[in-house]
């Protein structure tokens, strides 16, 4: 699967899109065009974002972690997740199943 042709894009917001789901996790794509932001927001489960393509901001908890292709970021269940999008992203999402 070529991960970055699986990436969908709208000028209206993020676009999540769900790629396979596993006995203990669901693993996403998301596109964001710059300037397009997913508010931070707790989720009752841990994620670990996976830079693809383009430059951001990832927040975990209380940190906002800048990012761009091959950064990482983990947050914990319950914890604040956003992202801000400073030059267009491809972000795969590995979630614990819920």
């Amino acid at each position: 699967m070529d991960l970055l042709r699986s990436a969908e894009f709208s000028a209206t917001g993020p676009v999540k899109k769900d790629l396979m789901k596993t006995a203990g996790s669901n693993i996403v794509i998301v596109g964001l065009e710059t300037g397009q932001v997913i508010p931070p927001h707790p989720e009752p489960y841990a994620v670990v974002f996976v830079v693809l393509q383009g430059e951001g901001v990832i927040t975990s908890g209380t940190v906002a972690h800048p990012v761009k292709p091959l950064h990482l970021v983990s947050v914990k269940k319950d914890e604040n997740r956003g992202i801000r999008c400073n030059q267009r992203m491809v972000i795969l999402g590995i979630r614990e199943d819920v």
